[in-house]
């Protein structure tokens, strides 16, 4: 297994319990992978640099986890057919050695 960082930004038209909902339902979709959750952070609402979907702001979230790297495409895919997230960026944390 490898450790992940995914970094979220969902749409700013929802409540906050639905964001609550949405974060939750990204643990599940990594734990139904075989994967296993780290870390959260709500980062709560913040300004974007740029418009993304004609959106000024969004709302942050972090989850640190580690997933068999043949799973990853999968959980993307899913991430991406859920129409509240805005963008979505992967980073891989694990230290290969050489």
């Amino acid at each position: 297994m490898k450790t992940y960082e995914l970094l979220s930004i969902i749409k700013p038209n929802v409540d906050t319990e639905e964001y609550d909902k949405l974060v939750a339902k990204i643990e599940e979709a990594i734990t139904a992978l075989n994967g296993n959750v780290l870390f959260v952070d709500k980062m709560g609402r913040k300004k974007l640099s740029y418009s993304i979907k004609d959106f000024r702001d969004g709302y942050f979230s972090v989850h640190k986890f580690d997933m068999e790297p043949n799973q990853v495409a999968k959980f993307n895919r899913q991430l991406r057919l859920n129409e509240n997230i805005l963008r979505i960026m992967f980073l891989e944390t694990s230290k290969t050695t050489v």
